[in-house]
């Protein structure tokens, strides 16, 4: 579990480290866009009150706070989940991803009230409408590791053998041999 901590907490650094910088020191709540690799990489100012996309956006406070729930409790299921299965070290890393990302977002809804994206891709003659952050990308990698990964097949039980009573004294066998059925002893 040490490995889901330290990806999360490590998501989780980079996610507001990004945002703080984007925000407060680009300033780019206000310039609203840089081009950095046109048409490629550009930063967009963005502030999502919804889920991807800006679904169930709004700015009332009662769905703010909604947002914020699920996203508790679908960390706090994910953590249990890995916590309790046999997962493997992708699957934990998966796991830190989809976590550090959702706790990323809910630091952004308490905040500022919405989720900061600014991070927007797109191509030659086609200009990409959305934008994202870091935490979106870990979420969306985590979840899609989490489905497609294999989980560690279960270890074996071993069985371990159950000594017979030490009683001390032992069943006789009949004079003509065991003639014993299911370990009864038919002598009488």
């Amino acid at each position: 579990m040490r490995l889901v901590i330290w990806i999360t907490t490590a998501i989780i650094l980079l996610d507001q480290v990004l945002k703080y910088y984007v925000v407060h020191v680009l300033r780019l709540d206000q310039l609203r866009e840089i081009d950095v690799l046109p048409p490629w990489l550009n930063l967009r100012m963005a502030w999502n009150q919804g889920v991807n996309f800006g679904l169930m956006s709004s700015e009332n406070t009662a769905t703010k706070w909604i947002l914020v729930v699920v996203a508790a409790v679908i960390v706090i299921w994910v953590w249990v989940w890995i916590w309790r299965s046999n997962a493997s070290r992708l699957a934990q890393i998966a796991a830190g991803l989809l976590i550090g990302g959702a706790i990323g977002n809910v630091i952004d809804r308490i905040y500022y009230g919405a989720v900061a994206d600014f991070l927007n891709m797109s191509l030659p003659n086609w200009s990409n409408p959305y934008s994202f952050n870091v935490a979106d990308i870990a979420i969306f990698a985590g979840a899609i590791g989490l489905v497609l990964m294999p989980q560690k097949k279960p270890e074996p039980v071993k069985a371990t053998r159950k000594a017979a009573p030490k009683s001390g004294r032992t069943t006789p066998k009949s004079a003509a041999g065991d003639n014993t059925r299911d370990g009864a002893d038919n002598s009488r």
